[in-house]
């Protein structure tokens, strides 16, 4: 019963996307040579290292090796932030987090939400909606709770997920007894008694098979909830995992199986591409929100710290983009930062951007050509707390492989050159013109932050 009614949700969805798009710019026929389906896929805590093509041996993950090891694999790709919500307003906006209202985790209640997406924010699929676009959001959103800050609202033309920032469990959906899945708008508790990751699978390869018939490509943005704690697996996924890997953790057995088990849905969606005759021309990009969570026993590789971190293991991840007509397989070592996957897409679709972004293309980077992103300033921020001293703060800058570190709001600052001490052990007394610069930049940066609200209006923070 839960299927025909979610079929036919679909099905409703399908015609609005099409009535939306009616009177946009005319795209070509969605065939090979013409602007590619896109699919974002995002992992929630998966850690730099927690793929078998990465640095995991005990995980076997052969549908994301194969686009890691099929398309462009970046091994030095940043997440926006060390923690959720911050990272998925830099990848949507392409700007700073800091800078669009979202330097923490968004959450209901006043003490631990530190984050209002600004009004003022544009995001991604309003743009490729301007370019023809069908758009879609499945899964996590995490980018507010109510209105307007909504994914229908911010531009999404159809949502099936979760606005919350974690599940209680992965089968009822709740979250401290609230149910924050929804149909665009509405709550709905179809697919409950489901797994989530299963559930957010089904979803994608319904809208994606409805697709297969429109004259217009698709833009969709999967975020899964998976890894992240509670560590739930389905028993069959976990019974496996501690079948083949002889002396694992059985918290470490868990986080395994449930990557295992959203590589073999990531399958799935890909075996229906193919059916569809959609699988050519569709780029699929694969990354993770931030680094993998130290309780869940993450590997986040050759890196120090974890979820949390302003260290290289909170905020290095995983990606690669892969397109089979578009894109030729290669390993790179540039750094890219999430934000620039919002100027790269727009530039591979053809969509203007005429307001301020913080992230560059590398389209160039993508199609083999050189490119130097490295000659800039990065900057991470993650609210930490309030108190009656007002917000604390971590903060980090980097500059080409110079990178300057307060992981906690009461620390002082750590200096460290990423090139001759990659696991970030050797603490630089500070000197010079590059650190001075960068500590002033870093500085401006916050101050121009500051100036953006980071609560609801109203509500003084």
């Amino acid at each position: 019963m839960n299927k025909r009614f979610l079929t036919a949700t679909f099905g409703v969805a399908s015609l609005a996307t099409t009535t939306a798009v009616a009177n946009k710019p005319e795209v070509k026929e969605n065939g090979k040579g013409s602007n590619p389906n896109i699919i974002l896929i995002l992992a929630d805590d998966l850690g730099y290292g927690d793929l078998s093509c990465q640095y995991s041996s005990d995980m076997h993950t052969p549908n994301i090796d194969r686009l890691f090891e099929g398309g462009v694999r970046l091994d030095r790709f940043y997440a926006n932030s060390n923690v959720s919500s911050p990272s998925r307003a830099g990848l949507l906006t392409g700007r700073y987090p800091l800078l669009v209202g979202v330097p923490g985790v968004i959450r209901e209640g006043y003490n631990f939400s530190h984050g209002w997406l600004s009004s003022d924010a544009v995001l991604l699929p309003k743009l490729f909606n301007q370019a023809g676009y069908n758009t879609a959001h499945v899964g996590k959103w995490h980018l507010g709770l109510k209105t307007p800050n909504l994914p229908n609202e911010r531009g999404f033309q159809y949502f099936a997920g979760f606005l919350g920032d974690m599940m209680d469990d992965y089968y009822t959906h709740i979250r401290k007894g609230n149910n924050y899945m929804r149909f665009d708008d509405k709550p709905t508790d179809v697919g409950k008694g489901i797994h989530a990751t299963e559930l957010f699978t089904d979803w994608t390869i319904d809208y994606i098979e409805k697709q297969k018939n429109s004259p217009s490509p698709f833009f969709l943005y999967l975020a899964y909830n998976a890894p992240h704690v509670p560590l739930q697996p389905p028993k069959e996924w976990e019974e496996k995992v501690l079948k083949r890997e002889k002396g694992i953790t059985p918290v470490r057995a868990k986080l395994v199986a449930m990557v295992e088990q959203m590589d073999h849905h990531i399958g799935r969606i890909i075996e229906s591409l193919k059916a569809n005759g959609q699988f050519d021309n569709t780029l699929i990009i694969f990354s993770s929100d931030n680094g993998g969570f130290r309780d869940s026993e993450s590997n986040n590789g050759p890196t120090r710290g974890a979820k949390g971190d302003m260290y290289e293991g909170g905020i290095r991840v995983p990606c690669a983009f892969y397109w089979k007509n578009g894109l030729s397989p290669a390993r790179l070592n540039d750094v890219v930062m999430m934000s620039d996957i919002f100027p790269t897409l727009c530039e591979l679709v053809g969509a203007p951007i005429t307001h301020p972004v913080d992230g560059i293309s590398v389209l160039p980077l993508l199609q083999g050509k050189k490119q130097d992103t490295g000659d800039r300033y990065l900057f991470w921020t993650k609210v930490k707390s309030h108190d009656e001293t007002g917000e604390r703060r971590q903060t980090c800058v980097r500059y080409r492989d110079d990178k300057i570190v307060r992981q906690r709001p009461d620390a002082k600052y750590e200096y460290f050159n990423l090139n001759s001490d990659p696991m970030e052990e050797n603490v630089i007394t500070p000197a010079g013109e590059r650190y001075k610069t960068m500590l002033a930049k870093l500085r401006e940066h916050l101050a121009q932050g500051d100036k953006v609200p980071i609560a609801e209006p109203g509500v003084k923070k």
